[in-house]
């Protein structure tokens, strides 16, 4: 087993803590609401979204996949950081054990912040992970991050 590690850097002008609340502790809800394309729906199997908790995500018509299983690993509300780690389902390839991300959001000059991501692919036997399928990805999330700053900008009363 090997360990592919990737570290990525979105700047927001949203602050830290709304981001959190609505990327984070909302976005089972906001993220198929904004982004339809990418989720279809989020359900928990274990837990209610503490450490520990199990939920089963189904990926919406403008996905390649069709369902994970996220395991939330760590949550810190104080702090603005959140990890979790992809357990099954057809995103894992039958090549990775597991991805685990950990998000944090910091304060950004000027009121907004940065998020920092650091994903960790583990790897079945000596399969080699091509760095252009994690850069794909990357650009997928980006542009829901994007996506989500764009609704908190147009929706500034929703958090």
């Amino acid at each position: 087993m090997g360990v592919f590690t990737y570290e990525s850097e979105v700047v927001t002008s949203i602050p830290p803590a709304k981001m959190f609340k609505a990327c984070i502790l909302d976005g089972d809800k906001l993220i198929p609401k904004v982004v339809p394309q990418a989720f279809k729906s989020v359900e928990y199997i274990e837990g209610n979204g503490e450490p520990g908790s199990i939920k089963k995500v189904t990926f919406g018509e403008g996905s390649q996949f069709n369902y994970v299983k996220q395991k939330i690993e760590a949550l810190d509300n104080e702090n603005f950081v959140y990890s979790y780690s992809i357990i099954e389902g057809d995103a894992l390839m039958n090549t990775l054990e597991k991805i685990t991300y950990e998000t944090k959001l910091e304060p950004s000059a000027g009121g907004g912040s940065v998020c920092k991501t650091t994903s960790k692919y583990y790897t079945i036997g000596d399969f080699e992970l091509k760095e252009e399928g994690i850069k794909a990805g990357k650009e997928k999330a980006s542009e829901m991050f994007k996506a989500i700053e764009a609704y908190l900008l147009a929706n500034p009363d929703a958090y």
